[in-house]
C-alpha cells in the first residue's frame, strides 16, 4: 500500500509540476535565469520530500509551490515593466572579447576565468582568440560568439545601443562614440529617448523599434 502511495505522489507531482511549468512559459534548462533556477531547486526539494513523507498531506507541498509559481510569474511581469529590476535578477550580458582582444576586467568583474573561456572556444572548434570579432556571455553562461567574415575582416553584427530607453554605454564604448553621437541621432529621427524599445547599430547605420511601434 505505502508503494502505491508513493507512486501516486509522483505521477500526481509529475502532472503538478508539467502545469506549473507550462504556466511559468516555455523555456530550455540552458536559459533559466538565476530566479527561475532557485524556483527549479526549491520545487524538486520539496516534491523530494513530499514523496519521501507519504504520512504527511501533499497540500504541503501544493500550496507552497503554487505560491512560488505565483512569485515567478509576478517577477516575470514586472521585469518586463521594469528593466533595472531584471539587471539586478538575471545581471545583463557582459562583452568579453573585443576586435580579437580579451577584455579582462569584465573577466575579473563576472568571476570568469581563461579556462572556461578556452574551454568553450574549444567546443565551438574556434583556434585562436584573435579570430573572434565578439564574445558575449550572457546572462545563463553561454558563450556567444561573432567570429570574423571570411570575406571582410570586420562583420556586421547588430549591436544594442537602446534597451528599454537605456543607453548601453559598453556598445558606445566599442564603438568609440558617446551619448552625444547617440542623442544627434535620435533628434535626427525626430524620436525620444523613452520611446524606444530596442534601437541597434549594423553595417554604419542605426535601426530603431519604437514602442509605439510595437502597441499598435
Amino acid at each position: 500500500m505505502a508503494y502505491l502511495n508513493i507512486l501516486y505522489r509522483i505521477i500526481f507531482f509529475y502532472l503538478f509540476i508539467s502545469i506549473c511549468y507550462r504556466i511559468m512559459g516555455k523555456r530550455e534548462v540552458g536559459q533559466l535565469g538565476v530566479m527561475d533556477l532557485i524556483i527549479s531547486i526549491l520545487i524538486a526539494e520539496m516534491v523530494a520530500i513530499s514523496v519521501e513523507e507519504v504520512n504527511k498531506s501533499m497540500l504541503l507541498t501544493i500550496i507552497p509551490i503554487s505560491f512560488l509559481v505565483l512569485v515567478q510569474i509576478v517577477i516575470a511581469y514586472f521585469s518586463l515593466k521594469l528593466p533595472r529590476l531584471r539587471e539586478i535578477i538575471d545581471g545583463k550580458p557582459a562583452m568579453i572579447i573585443t576586435n580579437g582582444k580579451l577584455n579582462f576586467k569584465e573577466m575579473i568583474k563576472q568571476r570568469y576565468n581563461l579556462e572556461d573561456l578556452l574551454l568553450q572556444l574549444r567546443e565551438k572548434e574556434i583556434k585562436s582568440i584573435e579570430d573572434i570579432e565578439y564574445a558575449i556571455l550572457e546572462n545563463n553562461g553561454r558563450l556567444s560568439i561573432f567570429k570574423y567574415n571570411e570575406n571582410e575582416k570586420k562583420s556586421d553584427i547588430p549591436l544594442p545601443l537602446i534597451l528599454d530607453g537605456k543607453p548601453q554605454y559598453d556598445t558606445l564604448k566599442i564603438l568609440k562614440k558617446d551619448e552625444k553621437w547617440l542623442n544627434n541621432i535620435l533628434n535626427n529621427q525626430k524620436v525620444r529617448l523613452n520611446n524606444i524599445f530596442y534601437a541597434f547599430y549594423k553595417g554604419d547605420k542605426t535601426f530603431i523599434i519604437k514602442r509605439s511601434d510595437i502597441n499598435n
